[in-house]
């Protein structure tokens, strides 16, 4: 999918036909009122905007006739100051709500170039549709090619090219983790990485099962042994000669998980093909970082497996060994993520990085704590402020959650060196499948320091909108965090 050309203009100049003017509407003293903006609005001045059921909240909209056979769309931006993030969501629902137009023009007034990129950004984000699975009814067609700021603030040629590719890789999470399990599995999700990577600077390899054997992979192997449908590990390498730094990001694809052998309810098996967002997610990241030429070593892992119910799937109390040597007791096959997980913080360690961040929809428990809109993240206090500072400025909400380590020992095991969950407990779900992941960063698993600086992503309750689309977030897989990713890149870098 094509994002629409973005182009800024100094000042309005006329209105032309089939064309949709975006005006703010705000409220002063009880009344609505156009807000600053450099389209002309003579015109509604004889308006009674209330009556015509105009209204100042945000991203509402309203559509009148305005001169020259052109439309006004009156959209609501509030009564406090605006953000740079809620221009950028301005723009999207402005986007996305007029996509039916080939042109349009937004309003909205900007104090600087990165208020204008905001707003241009968010068109570029919202303008998205998933139809490849239409048929006779053909979906939402996106007839949109351009749309122009009026603002005299012109971003750079470079901030565009960044809006414009940061669009282009978000978008490909979101195409892949709207794919159904029977389209995107293992091999096809390697493959369709490996693909959208040519051309971007990134060298890609893929680990099939006898290379996952040879390397001592036994978490992505125990998982994806009872589908027909053999795991993969894709590694994503992108180096560029001026890195004082390297970040590793290492992320989940559970390409369709039914729980294995615990298996999930079948309510709680609908979307579980989103279960491998944070592969696609680092993936995106990686090659956006990548095309952005941003002076930083990047390695991402992904650890991609189908965990399917069968006579060769792992049973509870299973011993497998991950990659540093860890064994680890199954009690439950349905949290499967962090065994994988297991492997890809192991190898990613091996090179100590500067960094370490994993990305996953591991815990149920996430939405529980913090909702549809926050993402979980612990870990390193100095990863997690970096997180942190990276998420604010693109406008993705994160929340700190405590790494408690008196709740490790409800994770030990009889047998083995670890289990994977505390069987009949969910109390602190999220935090302790963060406790678990975190022994396998570095030596930590023996006890030892090290100056790797991780941060575990909880993106469960992120990763999928299932209610009407907002702001950048559309219906259906959003593709959030891959820009907080590059913008954590670009801190670092």
């Amino acid at each position: 999918m094509t994002s629409p050309k973005l182009v800024t203009a100094n000042k309005f100049t006329s209105f032309n036909k089939n064309t949709a003017y975006v005006i703010p509407v705000t409220k002063k003293a009880d009344k609505l009122v156009i807000g600053q903006t450099g389209i002309e609005t003579s015109e509604l001045t004889k308006i009674d905007l209330q009556s015509v059921g105009v209204s100042a909240e945000l991203e509402s909209m309203v559509r009148l006739p305005a001169p020259n056979g052109a439309t006004y769309a009156l959209v609501g931006i509030g009564t406090n100051a605006l953000t740079k993030t809620d221009l950028r969501n301005l723009g999207a629902a402005s986007a996305r709500k007029l996509s039916s137009f080939k042109d349009i023009v937004l309003g909205f007034e900007t104090s600087d170039t990165d208020e204008t990129a905001a707003v241009l950004e968010g068109a570029a984000l919202g303008t998205y549709a998933h139809n490849a699975y239409k048929g006779l009814t053909k979906g939402v067609e996106i007839k949109l090619q351009t749309v122009t700021v009026v603002s005299a603030h012109k971003p750079s040629a470079a901030a565009l090219n960044q809006i414009a590719v940061i669009a282009e890789n978000v978008n490909l999470t979101r195409n892949l983790v709207n794919m159904p399990g029977r389209d995107l599995y293992p091999e096809s999700l390697a493959k369709a990485v490996q693909s959208a990577a040519k051309g971007s600077g990134v060298t890609v390899q893929i680990w099939a099962e006898d290379r996952l054997t040879k390397e001592g992979l036994g978490g992505i192997l125990g998982v994806g042994q009872g589908s027909s449908r053999g795991p993969r590990l894709v590694k994503l390498e992108y180096k560029p000669k001026v890195a004082k730094k390297h970040l590793a990001l290492v992320g989940k694809g559970i390409t369709f998980d039914t729980g294995g052998l615990s298996l999930k309810p079948s309510i709680s098996m609908l979307g579980m093909n989103f279960d491998m967002t944070g592969a696609a997610s680092v993936a995106a990241a990686t090659i956006a970082i990548a095309k952005l030429q941003l002076p930083i070593k990047v390695t991402a892992w992904l650890c991609i497996a189908e965990n399917m119910p069968s006579s060769t799937a792992q049973r509870p109390n299973d011993v497998i060994k991950a990659r540093n040597g860890m064994t680890i007791e199954v009690l439950n096959t349905d949290a499967e993520g962090r065994l994988v997980l297991a492997d890809g913080l192991s190898l990613a360690s091996e090179a100590k990085p500067d960094y370490i961040v994993d990305v996953a929809t591991l815990t149920g428990a996430v939405q529980i704590a913090l909702g549809n809109q926050y993402a979980g993240i612990m870990g390193d206090q100095v990863a997690v402020d970096a997180i942190k500072s990276a998420a604010d400025e693109v406008g993705e909400m994160v929340w700190q959650l405590p790494l408690d380590r008196k709740l490790r020992s409800l994770i030990d095991s009889d047998i083995a060196d670890i289990a994977n969950v505390k069987m009949g407990n969910t109390a602190g779900g999220t935090i302790i499948g963060g406790l678990f992941l975190n022994e396998f960063i570095g030596n930590r698993a023996k006890g030892e320091t090290d100056d790797i600086k991780w941060v575990h992503m909880d993106i469960a309750a992120t990763a999928h909108n299932e209610g009407a689309p907002y702001g950048v977030i559309p219906k259906g897989a959003t593709g959030s965090y891959v820009r907080t990713l590059v913008a954590l890149a670009k801190q670092l870098g």
